[in-house]
């Protein structure tokens, strides 16, 4: 593996007190993969691993101010960015992106958390397909995200989820990574569907544990791996793995 402790990811984040998801996991991710991160806190909750107590979002000139910061002091190779709960904190992070197109961003659209809670004012949803998405260099939505951005039922099979999939690309024209973890079967299917190209398809064994926190983890180490220089086929590639070694090493 890889160290390059000089090159960072900025993270662009919530927080989660039970230390389950959101900075925190990224910021693990990224040090267990070889880079340093820099961060903005987009949100401060009050949950735990059941349920989401209390949300705070940061106003969106400072979470923007933030960003501005962290790449102003930092060698940022790659930016993730998780959640993002209102309007102006979207259009404000697109504002940064546009500024800083070099820089690829990996956008894991949270809409609400395992719990179940809306982690994202309702009519947010919009401007995150509109005006952030395309700015990306991927967007990794789960099935029950892929419906809410395409406006559909959760796709039934993985048929469906590609043909979704392929429908959200061609509206944000950036590539997309379809999670399967929330589908049923043996194994657990992930898609890459880019513009004009064929659509690649990733396999594992789907294991009977759960962990909180997995879609951080993915969308960090597909930047983290950006960062260190590899293709996009890659990074989903190595990212895949590293959430499946956790997942297989937890309890």
């Amino acid at each position: 593996m890889a160290i390059d402790r000089e090159s960072h990811v900025l993270v662009v984040a919530g927080t989660d007190s039970s230390g389950g998801a959101g900075v925190t996991r990224d910021v693990e991710t990224v040090a267990a993969l070889g880079l340093s991160s820099c961060v903005a806190v987009t949100a401060v909750t009050a949950q735990t691993h059941q349920s989401v107590d209390w949300i705070e979002h940061m106003p969106a000139r400072f979470i923007a101010a933030q960003m501005r910061a962290a790449i102003a002091a930092n060698s940022v190779k790659a930016i993730k960015i998780g959640m993002l709960g209102t309007d102006g904190a979207i259009q404000e992070a697109a504002k940064v992106l546009r500024d800083h197109s070099e820089i690829p961003a990996v956008l894991d659209p949270v809409l609400a958390a395992s719990s179940g809670r809306a982690l994202i004012v309702e009519d947010a949803v919009a401007a995150l397909r509109r005006d952030l998405m395309p700015l990306c260099r991927l967007v990794t939505p789960n099935m029950p995200e892929l419906a809410v951005l395409t406006g559909s039922a959760s796709p039934p099979d993985e048929a469906s989820a590609c043909c979704k999939g392929e429908e959200l690309v061609r509206t944000v024209w950036t590539a997309v990574l379809v999670k399967g973890g929330h589908a049923c079967g043996s194994e657990a299917v992930d898609l890459l569907l880019q513009p004009h190209r064929p659509a690649l398809r990733y396999a594992s064994p789907r294991l009977p544990r759960q962990m909180r926190g997995t879609g951080c983890m993915l969308s960090s180490a597909i930047a983290a791996s950006l960062a260190l220089g590899a293709s996009l086929e890659q990074s989903v590639r190595r990212a895949r793995q590293y959430v499946f070694d956790a997942l297989a090493g937890s309890k």
